[in-house]
């Protein structure tokens, strides 16, 4: 992979300077012989882009284009030293390196669509099954093991701005409110989309006096009383409730005393059938249709955690160990990114999925990246057509 292929031309746009800095705080390079931390991000990267689902493929992949190889450096493909890497070598390097690529991406994300003016996130977890005979750590049940993926989503641009993984059994609220996961402070005048089973009233409390708006589906057993009506409600737009409320419950109302706001909402499903959700919020300005176009936006972390696993290799892994698994998952996440901030720079007009298929039958080719991009897939096809030269045996 000379630099004017498309593989290249990818991986240029991380900073090797920053990785090395990155890299150099964790001793990540120290006593390497073969492998360093920049040649093992390069290989992983191939594999998530080529879809290779074992290290002797990669091995494979990466010795039958050895020259090319070599040319950015990359020496060694023998499937040991990548194993023996993705097990010893801290996964917090390409997590940090991650972070690093995400600021950039945040620079030229587009706006969220909202009809609101303040920020929004959403929050939400998936649990990825793991054979609990491969990967003894990841124990979920007695008998099967499962790790999990909590994600913060940044609807401007949909970039992942958090991500913390976990062992299966680590209750979601968990992440949010106990400081040993690092989730982040969210800007005062934000909003955050939570589903019901995140509802912890002292969390919530603590939203509210840091100025986060919250808008989290209640519990049907949730005890508390009408203090009034917000507004008159509006059935043209699918509103049925919206009234104040007060916890009833003595615990309830001592961790969360003050007055919140109960909107019921109808609308139909992708079957055609009508659903009726009801929300609780702290958001006393907004108008009702526009909480429950918020919330209705929550699926988008769902969406977003559909893809991952369904176009990143996310769900089986190259390595059994949890720093092994931990390496992969971030490598990911940067592949992720990358794709991002490609279809934004390049004003990509056809989807990611469609971007990410483009690279993997193209990634070694030898032209521009824009060629690529500018033109449709018939298009594609007939610039990548060659004469072909037949000969009688």
């Amino acid at each position: 992979m000379k630099k004017n292929t498309i593989f290249g031309q990818i991986v240029h746009l991380l900073s090797h300077r920053e990785f090395k800095n990155i890299v150099d705080s964790y001793d990540g390079d120290k006593y390497t012989k073969t492998m360093n931390c920049w040649q093992q991000l390069m290989i992983l990267l191939y594999a998530q882009i080529k879809d290779l689902s074992s290290l002797r493929d990669i091995e494979t992949a990466i010795k039958s284009r050895q020259a090319s190889w070599e040319s950015i450096g990359v020496t060694s493909a023998a499937r040991t030293t990548l194993a023996d890497a993705n097990t010893d070598r801290p996964s917090a390097i390409f997590e940090k390196m991650f972070y690093r690529l995400l600021s950039k991406c945040q620079r030229v994300a587009p706006k969220h669509s909202f009809r609101v003016s303040m920020p929004v996130y959403s929050h939400d977890s998936t649990l990825i099954p793991l054979c609990l005979s491969v990967f003894p750590w990841a124990r979920y049940r007695k008998r099967k093991g499962a790790m999990k993926l909590h994600m913060l989503l940044d609807h401007n641009g949909y970039l992942p701005s958090f991500i913390r993984m976990t062992d299966g059994k680590c209750h979601d609220v968990n992440v949010v409110k106990k400081p040993e996961y690092s989730f982040p402070t969210l800007p005062p005048d934000s909003i955050l989309t939570v589903d019901r089973g995140y509802i912890d009233y002292a969390w919530l409390q603590s939203l509210e006096k840091t100025g986060v708006l919250f808008i989290i589906r209640d519990k049907s057993n949730m005890a508390y009383q009408s203090a009034g009506q917000h507004t008159e409600p509006v059935k043209s737009r699918g509103i049925i409730a919206d009234e104040l409320i007060e916890f009833k419950n003595h615990y309830e109302k001592m961790a969360y005393p003050g007055i919140l706001r109960r909107i019921m909402y109808s609308y139909v499903d992708t079957k055609g059938t009508d659903q009726v959700i009801t929300v609780i919020t702290n958001d006393l300005r907004h108008a009702a249709s526009t909480i429950a176009a918020l919330y209705k936006g929550r699926w988008e972390i769902e969406t977003f955690f559909r893809w991952i696993k369904q176009n990143l290799r996310i769900k089986s892994f190259v390595g059994t160990s949890e720093n092994a698994v931990m390496t992969q998952v971030w490598v990911a996440m940067i592949l992720y990114l990358l794709l991002i901030f490609i279809k934004y720079q390049t004003r990509f007009k056809a989807s990611i999925t469609e971007l990410l298929r483009i690279f993997r039958e193209v990634l070694l080719e030898t032209n521009s990246i824009i060629d690529y991009l500018r033109t449709n897939w018939e298009q594609l096809v007939e610039f990548q057509r060659k004469p072909v030269q037949l000969a009688f045996l």
